[in-house]
C-alpha cells in the first residue's frame, strides 16, 4: 500500500527515514549492560504473565491462556518501524478512498507525489517525538515482518492475527535514571502494565476486532480530499513546531520558545481538526474503551506491585509527577497537538473507574466489562462508574 496508481499518498519509507534521522539513540550503556537489560526485560515480561492473570482473574478456572504472542525488546528505531507498519495497515482504507478522489491527470499525480513526501516528513517528525517517550506498547494491528514477528493467526472470520508486545529498552533506562529509582523494580513495574494490555486482548477475543471496527468507522467518515488533509496536517504541525522540516537539536531551546509562542490556545489536537459530528460520536466511544484499557493497566500494575515491586510507592509517586509535568514547553505543546493530554486523562480517569467498580462489586463483578461491546463503559460512565454498575449489574442481575 505504499503506492497506488504510481504515486504515494504517504511516503512511508521517507517517514521512517525522517524519524530515524531525527531520533536520538538514547542513554549510553555498554554492550554487556545492554545484553543484561534485554535479558532482564524478557524475564520480567514472562514473570508478569502469572502475576497479571492471577490478579485480574480474566481467565476462568482451568482455562488455558493462549501462547505465541511475542515479546520484542526494541530500540527507538525499531519502535518507529513497527508503528509505521501498524499505521499503514490501519490507514489503508482511508488512503484508498483519498486516492480515488484525487484529481486525475498530471496535476493529481504531482499532488500525490509531493503530498506523500510532505506527509511522510511530517509523520516522521511526530514519530521521532514519540519514539523517545513510549516505554512499552501492545501492538494489535501491525502485520508481521522478518525482523518483527507477530502472534499466530486466529481462526474465524477475517482470520485476525494476535499482536505483539514491544518494550522500548532505551526509554525504560532513560526514565529509570531520570527518576532515580531502583532499575530492577522499575522494569518489572513497566512490564506489569504492558502485560496487562496483552492479557486484555488475549483473554477477550472480540476486543481487537471491535476497536478496529470503530477505527475504520472513524476513518470511513472522513470526507476530505487528500490536499485538504495534507494541508491541515501541515498547518497543525507547523503551528506547534514554528516552521517547516527537520529541526536542529542545537536549536532546541529556541524552538521551545517558538512553539510556546505559536501554539494555538484553543486546546485543539491534531485529531480535532478532521472530525465530523459522526466522528466525534465514534471518538467518544473509543475514548471510553481506551480509558478502560489504560486505567485497568494502571490499576493492575499498582495492585500487583506491593507484592513483587518493593519500591512501588516511590516509583508511582515520581512517575505520576513526571507524566503530569512533561519534559518541557515544547513537549507540552506537542502533547497537546497529538492529543496526548487526553491520553493522560485516560490513565487517570480510567484508573478511578476501575478502582470504584472493583470496590463496589469486586473483581469478578468488574470483569463483566469484558462480556461484550455492550458492557464496555461509555465515555460518560468512565467519569460516573456508579452509572455503569447500575446499567450492567441491574440488567444482568435482574
Amino acid at each position: 500500500m505504499t503506492s497506488i496508481g504510481g504515486s504515494e499518498m504517504v511516503d512511508w519509507n521517507l517517514a521512517v527515514a525522517t524519524a530515524q534521522r531525527l531520533t536520538r539513540p538514547g542513554p549510553e550503556v555498554s554492550r554487556d549492560e545492554a545484553r543484561a537489560i534485554v535479558a532482564e526485560l524478557r524475564g520480567h515480561a514472562q514473570e508478569s504473565e502469572a502475576h497479571v492473570r492471577g490478579f485480574t482473574r480474566m481467565y476462568g478456572d482451568g482455562e488455558v491462556p493462549p501462547h505465541g504472542t511475542p515479546v520484542l525488546i526494541v530500540d527507538r528505531a525499531g519502535w518507529v518501524k513497527a508503528n509505521v507498519a501498524g499505521f499503514r495497515e490501519v490507514l489503508k482504507p482511508l488512503l484508498v478512498k483519498m486516492q480515488a478522489r484525487r484529481p486525475g491527470g498530471a496535476g493529481g499525480a504531482v499532488l500525490g507525489t509531493v503530498g506523500g513526501k510532505v506527509t511522510g516528513v511530517e509523520v516522521g517528525m511526530l514519530l521521532s517525538f514519540l519514539s523517545s517517550r513510549v516505554l512499552g506498547q501492545y501492538e494489535t494491528f501491525a502485520p508481521p515482518s522478518r525482523d518483527m514477528p507477530a502472534g499466530p493467526v486466529k481462526p474465524g472470520p477475517g482470520e485476525s492475527r494476535a499482536g505483539r508486545l514491544l518494550l522500548v529498552a532505551p526509554n525504560i533506562v532513560q526514565v529509570e535514571r531520570e527518576l532515580d529509582v531502583d532499575p530492577h523494580d522499575f522494569r518489572l513495574w513497566v512490564c506489569l502494565h504492558e502485560e496487562t494490555h496483552r492479557t486484555q486482548f488475549s483473554a477477550v477475543p472480540w476486543l481487537r476486532d471491535h476497536i478496529e471496527g470503530e477505527i475504520q468507522s472513524f476513518l470511513g467518515e472522513t470526507d476530505l480530499d487528500a490536499s485538504t488533509v495534507i494541508e491541515r496536517v501541515r498547518q497543525a504541525v507547523q503551528s506547534f513546531t514554528g516552521g517547516n522540516g527537520a529541526k536542529d537539536p542545537a536549536a532546541e531551546g529556541a524552538e521551545e520558545r517558538a512553539a510556546a509562542a505559536d501554539a494555538p490556545d484553543d486546546g485543539r489536537s491534531l485529531v480535532d481538526l478532521v472530525q465530523t459530528p459522526t466522528q466525534r460520536e465514534i471518538l467518544a466511544r473509543l475514548t471510553g474503551v481506551m480509558s478502560l484499557l489504560e486505567g485497568h493497566a494502571d490499576y493492575v500494575m499498582d495492585g500487583v506491585g506491593p507484592d513483587v515491586v518493593p519500591s512501588v510507592a516511590e516509583i508511582r509517586e515520581k512517575f505520576s509527577r513526571r507524566r503530569a509535568n512533561g519534559a518541557g514547553r515544547l513537549d507540552q505543546a506537542l502533547r497537546r497537538l497529538l492529543g496526548l493530554d487526553a491520553k493522560l486523562r485516560q490513565y487517570r480517569d480510567g484508573e478511578r473507574f476501575v478502582r470504584a467498580v472493583v470496590d463496589e462489586v469486586g473483581m469478578d463483578g468488574f470483569n463483566k466489562v469484558w462480556t461484550s461491546p455492550n458492557t464496555l463503559p461509555s465515555k460518560a460512565e468512565i467519569g460516573k462508574p456508579a452509572e455503569w454498575v447500575a446499567r450492567v449489574h441491574r440488567r444482568s442481575d435482574g
